[in-house]
C-alpha cells in the first residue's frame, strides 16, 4: 500500500509545488497515512484544508485502503 500511497502523493506534488509547497509521504500504518507539509504549505493558515479537503480526500478516492491523514512536523 506504501507504493499505492507514494504514487498518488507525486500526482498531487505539482500542485502544492506550483504554490511554493509540497508535501514527503512520512508513513503508511493500518491506513493512517502520515504526510509532511513543507515549503510554503507548513505554517500556511490553509494547510489543514490542504491535508483533509485536498490531500485526505484525493487519497481516499484512490487507494480506499486509506483511513485518515495525518500532518506530522
Amino acid at each position: 500500500m506504501q507504493e499505492e500511497v507514494q504514487a498518488v502523493i507525486d500526482k498531487i506534488r505539482p500542485m502544492l509545488q506550483a504554490d511554493g509547497g509540497d508535501v514527503e509521504l512520512v508513513s503508511v500504518d493500518n491506513g493512517v497515512v502520515k504526510v509532511r507539509l513543507q515549503g510554503a504549505c507548513r505554517g500556511c493558515p490553509m494547510s489543514q484544508i490542504t491535508l483533509k479537503n485536498g490531500i485526505e480526500k484525493f487519497l481516499k478516492k484512490e487507494v480506499p485502503e486509506v483511513d485518515r491523514v495525518e500532518g506530522v512536523d
